[in-house]
């Protein structure tokens, strides 16, 4: 492709409001454009490594025994009533009538629709199993989209299902596509970790993220330094302290005391105040749970993961009470609420179990108490509460240590079960001749929200270095001048690159030598070939990699031999 045949409409200024480097870089690169919140075009360059992605997904899915289908994004109301979701979506679905007053929605995600599918045309154990997929329009009405392609109101997105007699079935499908991803994420180029997850509102149960490495990313995840532990924050977990509770419970420590400690709430005011470490500090937060409210306990130096705690008391959600709703319970203002006395239900984490003697809040306010033991000044439940952070003890080997990362969710592959069979009564005859309903799975990748990820992983202070294998280009060549015998070279070199498979931009541009390099590191395709000046009146041409640190580091490549030595960089 010549560049003066293009669309490529690069820019110096990044959007106003580009709040990440993969928004800002796409858009000044000519690879998308806003037309809405929420809402991108394609642009030539965008839609080639769009489908650049798509095709490494097919080729590993369709190796891997899954089947591709295509599912209308426009979808009756019916479906999602059926299963419940029609009202547990809220504002996030996008909702519309026909002209005959029925209730339709464009889809978030096709669960419901694949069951049905699955309910019509899979009878017996003998059509099992089977692997559905589709790379499909997805929409989600975002109170706040941002970040580009990140997330939007519309995006591209690949959802396979997988439908199986049994759960040791699914364990297999399940391990099928875990292996499968791993390729897709590996052919991309992404630095990545596969983390233990929380299924969220799409249900089931064993369910695993992957997570492309940037200190951009959203999602908090720990791994250990030493196993192959790795968990969003969400759902991971310490090890466990080494001694029991029972064994801190004691009545042979003094009662506890009363101390005035005025106009200081917080954990480290206190400990200030007091001259004590926050380690030694009972932190008491007051949560709502459905229509009750409890006391969650933590150590001073740890906080509470919500998402540990809605498991510990079986609820689908908590939230921090209001204000008025810790004066309330607690008859003191916030920071100074306390498990002494508390009539309600408390629970605490198993690490704050072994503070003995702790300090805590007094539920009165500019007070605090000192020498409160657990399980003898006050009773709880105990769980694993807190949430996980760099230094923690590995939950899983003897010896390992948490670190933090963050990361942008790139796939997220579950076990669903049969909350979706089940419910739509999607069944098939087993061996027995009895009804059973499918066991399934759930499998996503954010197509173009890779697109965005990788450039989240993959840039530098000049712009985008695209992955071999999804760059919009191989090569991106200039020509420098306009001489006959320059410009009759290069068209010998771009004719017989693109014989040999390796695709090339040619910024064949009336332009300044700055304007053509300044482009060519913005867009980052991964070979740069320069002819011009010195180094083609010498019979060579320049090649410069982008991903190469250094600027003036760049290989003088005989003319003769430039075909195979491109060819090789290219495809390596």
């Amino acid at each position: 492709m010549r560049f003066t045949n293009a669309l490529i409409p690069t820019v110096r200024e990044a959007p106003a409001d580009a709040g990440n480097v993969s928004h800002a870089l796409l858009t000044r690169g000519g690879f998308i454009r806003k037309i809405g919140a929420g809402s991108y075009d394609f642009l030539p360059l965008g839609l080639r490594v769009l489908r650049k992605v798509e095709a490494i997904i097919r080729r590993e899915l369709d190796g891997a025994g899954a089947q591709e289908i295509l599912m209308p994004a426009l979808l009756p109301a019916e479906y999602f009533k059926e299963t419940g979701r029609w009202d547990v979506y809220g504002d996030v679905l996008f909702r519309l009538k026909d002209r005959k007053g029925g209730d339709y929605h464009l889809g978030p995600t096709h669960e419901e629709i694949v069951t049905d599918i699955a309910r019509a045309e899979l009878k017996s154990y003998r059509d099992l199993p089977k692997n559905l997929y589709q790379i499909q329009s997805k929409f989600r009405d975002e109170p706040r989209p941002r970040g580009g392609l990140l997330r939007g109101r519309e995006f591209l997105m690949k959802d396979a299902y997988s439908f199986d007699v049994d759960e040791a079935g699914a364990a297999a499908s399940y391990e099928t596509m875990r292996k499968a991803y791993c390729r897709i994420f590996d052919a991309l180029g992404l630095n990545y970790r596969m983390v233990a997850a929380d299924p969220g509102a799409i249900g089931g149960s064993t369910s695993a993220e992957f997570q492309v490495l940037v200190d951009s990313g959203e999602d908090a995840i720990v791994a250990c330094d030493t196993c192959d532990y790795a968990a969003n924050v969400e759902i991971a977990t310490v090890r466990a302290p080494a001694t029991s509770a029972e064994a801190s419970t004691t009545s042979d420590l003094p009662a506890f005391a009363k101390v005035h400690t005025p106009g200081v709430g917080s954990i480290k005011e206190v400990a200030a105040f007091l001259k004590a470490p926050a380690s030694s500090f009972l932190k008491s937060l007051v949560y709502a749970a459905g229509e009750s409210v409890v006391l969650a306990v933590v150590r001073g130096d740890h906080e509470v993961n919500p998402v540990r705690l809605a498991r510990a008391l079986g609820v689908d959600e908590v939230f921090l009470a209001t204000d008025a709703v810790v004066q309330k319970e607690t008859g003191a203002k916030v920071g100074y609420a306390g498990p002494v006395g508390w009539k309600g239900r408390v629970v605490i984490d198993r690490a704050a179990a072994h503070v003995v003697p702790a300090i805590t809040g007094a539920s009165e306010t500019d007070h605090h108490l000192t020498g409160v033991v657990y399980g003898r000044d006050f009773k709880a439940e105990i769980a694993d509460l807190r949430l996980a952070t760099t230094g923690d003890g590995c939950p899983v080997c003897a010896d390992g240590k948490l670190a933090s990362y963050k990361g942008i969710e790139g796939g997220h592959i579950f076990i669903l079960g049969t909350k979706y069979s089940a419910a739509m009564n999607a069944t098939f005859l087993d061996e027995q001749q009895q009804r059973r309903p499918f066991v399934m799975g759930c499998y996503g990748i954010g197509v173009s929200r890779l697109v965005a990820t990788t450039i989240e992983q993959h840039n530098d202070e000049g712009g985008m270095r695209w992955p071999a294998t999804i760059a919009p280009y191989h090569v991106h060549l200039c020509t420098l001048g306009k001489d006959e015998p320059l410009l009759a070279a290069a068209k010998k070199l771009y004719d017989e690159l693109w014989a040999r498979g390796v695709e090339v931009l040619w910024d064949d541009r009336d332009e300044r030598p700055g304007v053509k390099f300044k482009d060519a590191d913005l867009i980052g395709i991964p070979v740069r070939v320069t002819f011009g000046g010195k180094s083609f009146a010498a019979g060579n041409v320049e090649v410069k990699l982008r991903s190469e640190p250094d600027p003036k580091k760049a290989e003088a490549v005989a003319l003769a031999g430039a075909v195979d030595r491109i060819v090789a960089l290219a495809k390596g």
